[in-house]
């Protein structure tokens, strides 16, 4: 007689394992423990064979039964449903490991692993190249099918849009992912590399720079008659006399100053190479800061975003102040107040080229081949940095100005 909802409720575990038969094969199966278990039992190609259905009471008799009936009509048409039961899951896992294993899933991996060791704003540049220019079309490719000519199809729409740089950068990012991908298995290797000399070489753009004395004078003088924000024409008097990145000028914080000590710490996190870097800050460079402190110094950042004091200026403020001066792009950029400096300290004060090339945080090295320390030759850019701001003064007031010393 088939089972009743009662009977399959109210069963009892027993000393040995025992089964209340519902009839055409379907079975509960009490075991010792108090679990019960729903199986079938039947015979394909002249086995006896055995299938699990599900446990009570999270499969109820009548879900058992829907089941049963499910198995018996794969048997009648010729098909054994715990083979079928294994294709299944074997397809499910093929799926769910494509799923895992795509080049999405990997290079966020990647970058969730490695942005640590990257500016915060280099880590949102890479992920938003990955998100707009890789993942629509290489996203959900499992990471070990993707070939060159999938990756070169994607360069090609970059580069189609006069992206070229960002083409080639978007190439090594690629390369790190499948790299990262080989590392950890689950890749066969870096295809990224046959694809070297598949794009048209970037030709080197130089951050546009004013380095004729005359010229950064005009330059000073707007500067000082600058009718924006305060805090943004500070950063404009500071970007020359300090000569750093503008990522580093803009997210200046003010616990990282030593206004007695006069000489900004940036931290290794901020900076390009990674290494902790020191600015020595001349009077002139210290008197500014402590004008703007009153307004700005009960915040973290020196020069805070205009919409949020939680986030520092945005990346464009001091280009777009300049522009608002009336200089294009093709003559001055925010980034060329480092050449403006590393020109006019060499060729016009003669200061020694490697305390420039120190200061402005480039990779140094001493004659045995060692990279210098952070606090390498501080006195004597101590001396720089003053000397280059009076000469900056100098310009600004109309001293005499001594021209660049070219060569032929």
């Amino acid at each position: 007689m088939a089972l009743t909802d009662m009977q399959v409720k109210t069963a009892k575990p027993k000393d040995k394992d025992y089964k209340l038969t519902d009839g055409d094969g379907l079975y509960l199966l009490v075991v010792t423990t108090g679990g019960k278990r729903w199986r079938f039992k039947y015979r394909f190609g002249g086995k006896e064979k055995l299938l699990a259905l599900g446990t009570y009471p999270d499969v109820s008799l009548l879900e058992a039964r829907t089941k049963l009936r499910e198995a018996r009509k794969l048997l009648a048409h010729d098909t054994d449903p715990g083979e079928k039961r294994k294709t299944l899951k074997q397809d499910q896992q093929e799926r769910q490991d494509v799923t895992e294993n795509s080049f999405e899933v990997v290079a966020r991996e990647w970058h969730h692993k490695f942005s640590g060791q990257w500016t915060s704003g280099h880590a949102a540049t890479i992920m938003d190249r990955l998100t707009r220019d890789v993942f629509p079309w290489l996203g959900a490719k499992p990471v070990s099918e993707v070939r060159p000519l999938d990756l070169l199809a994607v360069l090609r729409r970059v580069e189609g849009r006069g992206a070229l740089e960002t083409a080639h950068r978007i190439r090594t990012i690629c390369g790190q992912v499948l790299r990262y991908a080989t590392a950890t298995g689950r890749a066969e290797r870096d295809f990224a590399a046959d694809l070297r000399g598949a794009l048209p070489p970037v030709r080197e753009k130089h951050h546009a720079a004013l380095t004729d004395p005359k010229e950064v004078a005009e330059l000073l003088r707007a500067i000082e008659g600058f009718q924006g924000t305060f805090h943004v024409k500070c950063a404009l008097k500071l970007a020359p006399m300090l000569f750093v990145r503008p990522g580093e000028l803009r997210q200046m914080e003010w616990s990282e100053l030593d206004l007695e000590g006069a000489q900004w710490n940036i931290p290794a996190e901020k900076m390009k190479m990674k290494i902790p870097h020191i600015v020595p800050l001349a009077k002139q460079a210290v008197e500014i800061l402590r004008e703007l402190q009153p307004l700005t110094g009960y915040g973290r950042y020196v020069f805070p975003c205009h919409r949020s004091p939680l986030r520092p200026m945005t990346n464009n403020a001091v280009n777009a102040a300049l522009r608002r001066m009336g200089y294009t792009s093709e003559e001055m950029t925010g980034h060329g107040f480092r050449a403006m400096a590393r020109t006019i300290l060499d060729e016009v004060l003669q200061v020694r080229p490697d305390y420039i090339e120190h200061q402005l945080a480039h990779a140094v090295k001493d004659p045995n081949g060692r990279a210098y320390n952070r606090t390498a030759h501080l006195a004597e850019r101590r001396k720089m940095m003053q000397l280059w701001a009076d000469y900056l003064d100098g310009l600004k007031t109309g001293a005499r100005v001594i021209p660049l010393k070219r060569t032929a």
